[in-house]
């Protein structure tokens, strides 16, 4: 009996100690993996878009090539497009037939606030582009694609914005920043959704891990040459989509 005792109450001190080590260190290393504590605390393009109190977590990379060949690799990111470069096999094993791109392609260049990113090739869900700065940010939010806008929390438990940004650092690198912020209609959904956290972190690590090995491969040699890369417009675009409404903003 007092084995069975020990054996319980030794079971539970390391039950309760790997809960607390996941929570205090695991949990944060995994939520700024790869980011600076000033990159995981600044603002960032379309952080107004969803409205607090909201959860955020922001992921990064150095990658060893300019901003301009960077930029291509994610406006081309969809299901039925570039893929996402991250583990096709884990996201096929739920169906989404995706298939990572090794290559730039033309006609993935375009992309436009109000476009649905496709989250599966055979199923209408997905993202809608909710601002866009060409060569600078790209901002998604969950879909409702019934409703043709944005998600809303009130509706489906959870809004859920992914927040892509590109700049330049230093000469001939780009830091590339990953925001994820979500925000919860109720306690439920959020512990409903809580251990999502650990394959949002394997998904955007290998994601990230995968466009800095396809742009550093395809980066123009010798430096300035055109190959794989888009070209960007004088005039800074900036465009936002709220409520089934598309405004747009050329600053010089």
């Amino acid at each position: 009996m007092r084995n069975q005792k020990a054996l319980l109450v030794s079971g539970a001190a390391a039950l309760a100690a790997g809960v607390l080590v996941y929570r205090e260190v695991f949990t944060p290393w995994q939520q700024a993996w790869g980011a600076t504590v000033e990159e995981t605390e600044e603002p960032l393009p379309g952080d107004d878009l969803l409205a607090a109190p909201a959860a955020q977590i922001t992921r990064a990379i150095t990658i060893d090539t300019d901003p301009a060949a960077v930029w291509p690799w994610l406006v081309q990111i969809g299901a039925d497009r570039a893929g996402f470069y991250s583990y096709d096999w884990a996201e096929n094993l739920v169906g989404l037939d995706i298939h990572s791109a090794e290559s730039v392609v033309d006609d993935w260049q375009q992309l436009e606030v109000g476009d649905l990113v496709r989250a599966s090739r055979h199923h209408p869900a997905g993202w809608y582009v909710v601002h866009l700065v060409p060569g600078e940010a790209l901002v998604l939010q969950m879909a409702d694609v019934r409703a043709q806008r944005p998600a809303r929390r009130t509706d489906h438990g959870l809004e859920f914005q992914w927040t892509f940004v590109v700049r330049p650092a230093g000469t001939g690198r780009t830091r590339l920043l990953v925001r994820e912020r979500v925000g919860f209609g109720s306690r439920r959904a959020q512990w409903l959704m809580a251990p999502t956290g650990v394959v949002s972190f394997v998904m955007t690590r290998r994601m990230l891990l995968g466009i800095k090995l396809r742009a550093e491969r395809s980066a123009p040699s010798p430096p300035g040459a055109g190959r794989g890369r888009t070209k960007v417009p004088s005039g800074r675009v900036r465009r936002r989509y709220a409520a089934g409404q598309t405004r747009e903003t050329i600053e010089a």
